[in-house]
């Protein structure tokens, strides 16, 4: 019997439609017409136990025994799920042959190997298991997956970097936080300091930003426009460059901070003559963006709609599973297969049948158009998010699912439509010894811009010029502006931060081993932190800024800069990457990891907490200091071994109920 094991029941049921039927439907599985069964999981149906399952005194808090390191990992049956469990250690003994169907990124990996692992498959089905990778839940699309498995073998390095991310969050949370909260008793705060691997650098990050904002001192600066015309009195203006003998008088921007510097360069030119000594006019082609990756479409719903990157998520999870109008939305990559541009008419017939306000654009649409986004190279598990070919009314959809399903569908149609070209001229003028620089920039062909609603560039234009030419400077305009502070964190800009740490990383040599794409924690797990900072009272909003609360500015304050900065964790990240990859070890990860955890416990032994904390106590029965487990969880994974007493525990329990219907970090 083929037993095959998906991460939840909507990719069961996907699979068994494309199997053998009639289907009898049986307690927790499928069974088929040929023998074979399907079965799920329900998210993760194990956990890591708690810390008293080691040591019965764990269970107290107290700061003698930090840090806990199992000297051997155990894990246990979530109560909810515990049926389930059930099901499939019977199927699994029956089986002959295992089909590993978990979602196709590293958590879906270790998600179905640890359930198959902990129930005592014998290591000759282990071998032999294999993987079905499914992106998309219409029929076609699954039975083309089904045609396609690959030895589950080949990605034990990814279920293996999923497990030492699982293990470092329970052994970096739990033991941080059990240091922070006792420390924060003894000053009288009677609330959780929840600290993570993930979510304390992202607090760090708004702490950081909020602290520069309100010490930030506005001062002026100075722009010199030069009015021009030439013989045939057709005017522009140019703007002044300084030179490198200004440096002195300039921010670490190039901005001029001293007035008299610019009241010169204005009585220097007015009236001059000018002089054109280099031109340049280039038509240049900017080519559509490629199709979404989660982070990326995050990000862009957050500024086109509003929405959080939860609203996000959980409204792909829906058009994935319950619609079936997209492909896998946790997908970390923004390439699609070769193979998948055959498919390209059909699914751009199937958009234009569903949004019918796309038609107008069908004229400039050509499927045979291959862009750049076809790259076998760079898809790894799992491709861009783009639409399936199935058709439905969108009017089922709730109104933010048809927001993301246009957007994304737009994305993908852009793939096919002309170049955004346009005239790019830059004319540099000499006047009294400075340089000025005159731009213009003029569309010839709007491409895909119409298609995304994107602007361009304003049109502007400059008299016909030739080098060498002379003009007369009529006018010098000294223009006063204010520096402005940085901007309170949004949505779509701290997922920014996320997916592009390294900008953020202040260690140049650890900045030097990062990828551009290297980000705190994952595409599956982003969204998750930054509601559960929400969640513990660390953040909060102010219309659509972000910022810290009191208390999550003190819990920063008390940290060290390792624990409360990116440097650490994106570093980290890293190594789980090259973990996947094979380019790196377990222990390799683990080891230094333990040994730092060791440092910094020692370390948070000697911080004194504010009594100032103290009156910003949860209030009481809301969150008892001591109460909270530490799960490894498919939903509302945080980085970081988490208390789930109060609202969040309670939280958890309806996620279980509901059969893990969402797992955003």
């Amino acid at each position: 019997m083929n037993l095959y094991i998906a991460e939840k029941p909507s990719l069961a049921r996907a699979i068994a439609d494309v199997l053998p039927k009639p289907h009898r439907k049986r307690e927790g599985y499928i069974e088929l017409a040929n023998g074979d069964c399907v079965s799920w999981c329900l998210g993760h149906l194990l956990e890591q136990v708690d810390p008293d399952a080691y040591n019965p005194d764990f269970k107290s808090w107290r700061f003698e025994h930090l840090p806990i390191i199992p000297d051997e990992w155990k894990l246990k049956p979530r109560s909810k799920t515990r049926s389930q469990l059930t099901v499939l250690r019977k199927l699994i003994k029956q089986s002959d042959q295992l089909i590993h169907a978990g979602d196709p990124d590293r958590e879906g990996q270790l998600l179905v190997d640890e359930v198959i692992n902990y129930l005592g498959a014998s290591e000759t089905k282990k071998r032999n298991a294999q993987r079905l990778l499914v992106s998309d839940l219409n029929p076609a699309a699954v039975k083309k997956s089904l045609l396609n498995l690959k030895s589950n073998s080949e990605f034990i390095p990814l279920s293996i970097s999923a497990l030492a991310r699982s293990r470092a969050d329970w052994l970096y949370g739990m033991n941080m936080t059990r240091a922070y909260t006792i420390k924060g008793r003894q000053a009288g705060y009677n609330g959780v300091l929840s600290v993570g691997r993930v979510q304390t650098p992202l607090l760090g990050l708004v702490v950081q930003r909020d602290k520069a904002i309100a010490e930030f001192i506005s001062k002026p600066f100075y722009e010199v426009q030069a009015q021009l015309e030439t013989d045939k009195g057709e005017c522009f203006s140019a703007k002044w460059q300084p030179s490198e003998n200004c440096r002195p008088y300039q921010d670490d921007e190039g901005r001029v901070l001293v007035r008299k510097l610019a009241e010169n360069v204005v009585s220097r030119i007015q009236g001059q003559q000018a002089r054109v000594v280099d031109l340049e006019q280039k038509k240049k082609r900017q080519k559509a963006p490629l199709p979404f990756n989660l982070s990326s479409l995050q990000i862009e719903a957050a500024k086109k709609f509003g929405l959080s990157a939860k609203q996000v998520l959980d409204c792909c999870q829906s058009l994935y599973e319950r619609h079936k109008l997209i492909t896998y939305p946790r997908s970390d990559c923004r390439y699609l297969p070769e193979q998948h541009f055959s498919q390209a008419d059909e699914v751009m017939s199937s958009v234009l049948s569903n949004i019918e306000s796309l038609q107008q654009f069908k004229d400039g649409l050509d499927h045979k158009r291959r862009s750049s986004a076809w790259n076998d190279k760079k898809v790894t598990a799992h491709h861009a998010i783009i639409p399936t070919t199935r058709t439905t009314a969108v009017s089922r959809l709730s109104a933010d699912e048809r927001k993301l399903y246009d957007l994304i569908s737009r994305y993908y149609l852009a793939q096919f439509m002309l170049a955004y070209e346009y005239y790019d001229t830059k004319a540099k003028i000499e006047i009294g010894g400075g340089l000025f620089i005159a731009s213009a920039h003029q569309t010839i062909e709007m491409g895909w811009k119409q298609l995304l609603n994107s602007k361009s560039e304003k049109n502007s234009t400059l008299p016909e010029l030739n080098q060498g030419q002379s003009l007369l400077c009529v006018k010098g305009i000294l223009e006063e502006k204010q520096t402005q502070p940085p901007k309170h964190f949004t949505d779509a800009t701290l997922l920014a931060a996320m997916t592009g740490i390294a900008r953020y990383v202040t260690d140049p040599e650890i900045r030097k081993v990062l990828r551009e794409t290297d980000g705190l924690g994952t595409e599956a797990t982003r969204a998750g932190i930054i509601e559960l900072l929400f969640t513990r009272g660390f953040l909060r909003r102010e219309g659509k800024a972000i910022r810290a609360t009191g208390v999550g500015t003190a819990l920063i304050d008390c940290l060290p800069e390792s624990a409360s900065t990116p440097d650490m964790t994106a570093l980290w990240e890293s190594i789980l990457t090259q973990v996947s990859q094979k380019e790196s070890s377990y222990n390799s990860f683990m080891g230094p990891l333990t040994e730092r955890l060791k440092e910094l416990i020692d370390q948070s032994g000697r911080v004194i907490i504010p009594a100032s904390l103290k009156a910003m106590s949860p209030p009481a029965g809301r969150r008892k200091a001591g109460a909270g487990k530490y799960r490894k969880s498919r939903t509302g994974k945080a980085g970081s071994g988490k208390a789930t007493s109060g609202k969040a525990g309670s939280a958890k329990k309806k996620q279980a109920r509901t059969g893990a219907k969402s797992r955003a970090g």
